[in-house]
């Protein structure tokens, strides 16, 4: 069984009873889907970061259950296809015991320069500094017209 968190956010409009009643429906296709209800925390209402459907509060339910991997797919379905439900979030937390393994980490070799080659990138570092110089003259020239 994994662990699931699900947030949903309800029209705020809806009266109390039905809300209480759509909370327990959703809660109820947990359970007679073998999933198992941890937790549920009604947020309350809230205003919406963007109006949606010309809506802009929504009430938020927070629940916290166990299932095997096709109870999400059901429970969205069973989401999505009521009206009351704004929008709707399950995401699947990872635990310790997860199967997801961590990438090894690659570090390419460090290879030493020689110290003839050393010596033979200097002269060429010092290189374009000389141009730079001859340039200076020029741009100092204009100024002394003035």
């Amino acid at each position: 069984m994994n662990n699931y968190e699900l947030i949903y956010i309800i029209d705020a409009a809806l009266e109390e009873a039905a809300r209480k009643d759509l909370i327990e429906k959703f809660n109820g296709v947990i359970t007679a889907n073998g999933g198992e209800v941890v937790k549920v925390e009604e947020w309350g209402k809230r205003r919406l970061a963007y109006a949606i459907d010309y809506k802009t509060e929504g009430y938020y339910v927070y629940v916290a259950f166990n299932a095997s991997a096709e109870l999400p797919k059901e429970l969205s379905r069973n989401l999505g296809n009521n009206e009351s439900v704004i929008r709707s979030q399950i995401v699947k937390l990872l635990t310790k015991k997860s199967s997801v393994k961590p990438r090894p980490v690659r570090v390419a070799p460090v290879v030493e320069a020689a110290p003839a080659a050393a010596a033979e990138e200097a002269p060429a570092a010092e290189a374009p500094a000389a141009p730079a110089e001859e340039a200076a003259p020029a741009e100092e020239a204009p100024a002394a017209q003035e």
